[in-house]
């Protein structure tokens, strides 16, 4: 197995990832919990399974790994009630090492008796489990242990503890950036048992052995223990959808709801301290569920091209829209974004953006030598209401598989018909599936394309394909 671990991009050829299949956790989620859980909604496990996460599956397969799935759908989707090929705890699982699954490398570590141990001891007492409850957990294989730390369910369907349902957001469990990991530091309780998992799956699996010296982890401020609630800004909290490589030496940092500014600090001074890039940027948002992660905002397509939500553009900074007396008055009441750039050579003195398309499109110049126009496809083509109830369904949250082809929810149809203006093919996901199998539409010719990604029930967890996925290899982009 080639180990090699190095994202230096967001948009370069993508040729392994991290990813977790929706677990029976999932379909546990009941409407009292669900906000305590981060859920918006309760969603209907069989249908976001196999009508929507599959189809995620099959593409990321077909993409890094095509030797597991080509040929074989029709085997693979026979039996429609059992998908053991999804199931990361039956022998049929498809078991890649470039689309990899989270809840296998669990498993692999618990292999290890010392560790397993450790582990168990961990989980119960985060979750406060009985001493009865403990001892019999150490008799679990490590398959059945690794489910019933990710789904709560014992291997007797008893609900042991509560699931871990965002487990499937698998970005905000650490970053890749460069040949290093940072691991997060959830700000909410509900994900602390998803932290530890993967604390213990870097630090004790075969396949980050060799980068065991390049994870980063976070400690608290001093007497941050002691802090009222109230100065929970001061608190150092990060999740991995504030974090994104935009090139070998530049990296952004969102201040939000989940990643507090103390955080952003720590994370500036350790770049520049183990000398990892020259520049990061630190992007903060409004501090509210709408955005929740600065990847929720705006993502990237092509080198030069960029999706986002219009509030943020230029012209909605300025006021472009408003007649003076609205300005003056300031009926429009405009979402606060402020954007500092920090440079290793000089930090006393970092550059400012007025609005985010500023940022993005320097970036594109800047970092990513684009000499021609740069696009901004605005969420919901920049028209109310569309706009807002796209970006709330995450039509800025893309998964770039290659530069310009990448993977989006087919809900969102302002922002389809604004990819589609911007001269993007549109394809479905079913659509590509087939044209993969009969060998018309081929990965490695495949371009400017936006995949549309059956998404009824995956959109209510509030979290696109982006937020699905850890990227831990990419192909760097290569300059004239």
């Amino acid at each position: 197995m080639n180990n090699k671990v190095s994202v230096t991009s967001e948009v370069g050829r993508l040729k392994r990832l991290l990813v977790h299949s929706p677990d029976s956790g999932l379909g546990k989620v009941v409407p009292s919990k669900a906000q305590d859980w981060l859920f918006e909604d309760i969603v209907h496990l069989q249908t976001i399974r196999k009508d929507e996460y599959d189809y995620y599956t099959k593409i990321l397969l077909y993409f890094l790994d095509p030797e597991k799935i080509k040929g074989r759908l029709k085997k693979v989707d026979a039996d429609e009630n059992n998908r053991s090929f999804y199931k990361p705890e039956n022998e049929s699982f498809f078991k890649s090492d470039k689309v990899i699954e989270l809840q296998w490398l669990l498993a692999e570590v618990l292999e290890d008796a010392n560790i397993k141990t450790e582990l168990v001891s961990s989980v119960c007492a985060i979750e406060g489990c009985t001493y009865l409850i403990h001892k019999d957990l150490l008799r679990y294989t490590s398959k059945e242990l690794a489910r019933t730390f990710v789904s709560g369910t014992s291997k007797d369907k008893e609900l042991l503890f509560a699931p871990i349902p965002n487990f499937i957001f698998t970005r905000d469990i650490g970053i890749t950036i460069k040949n290093f990991v940072l691991l997060n530091k959830p700000a909410k309780k509900a994900r602390t048992r998803e932290a530890l998992l993967a604390k213990y799956i870097f630090y004790n699996h075969p396949l980050f052995a060799e980068y065991s010296n390049n994870i980063i982890e976070l400690s608290d401020s001093q007497y941050s223990f002691l802090l009222p609630k109230e100065e929970d800004e001061k608190k150092v909290t990060l999740e991995g959808g504030d974090i994104m490589v935009v090139s070998a030496n530049h990296l952004l940092v969102g201040v939000s709801e989940r990643t507090s500014p103390e955080a952003a600090v720590k994370i500036t001074n350790t770049m520049f301290e183990k000398g990892i890039v020259d520049k990061v940027t630190i992007v903060k948002i409004p501090k509210k569920r709408d955005y929740m992660h600065i990847d929720t905002v705006f993502t990237q397509v092509r080198r030069d091209v960029w999706v986002m939500l219009g509030i943020f553009s230029r012209k909605a900074v300025k006021h472009e829209d408003e007649n003076i007396i609205e300005r003056i008055l300031e009926i429009k009441k405009e979402e606060k974004i402020k954007i500092l750039q920090f440079h290793k050579s000089n930090p006393e003195n970092p550059t400012s953006f007025e609005s985010l398309e500023d940022l993005l499109v320097d970036i594109s110049k800047t970092d990513l030598q684009c000499k021609g126009e740069i696009k901004i496809i605005f969420s919901g083509n920049n028209e109310f209401p569309y706009s807002a109830r796209e970006q709330w369904t995450d039509s800025c949250n893309l998964l770039a598989l290659k530069e310009g082809v990448v993977l989006a929810y087919d809900r969102n149809d302002k922002t389809t018909e604004a990819f589609a203006e911007n001269g993007f093919n549109i394809i479905t996901a079913r659509d590509l599936i087939v044209g993969l199998e009969n060998g018309s539409i081929d990965t490695e010719t495949i371009t400017d394309t936006l995949i549309l990604m059956p998404s009824a029930e995956l959109s209510r967890a509030r979290g696109g394909f982006h937020c699905m996925s850890m990227p831990l290899l990419r192909d760097e982009l290569t300059f004239e």
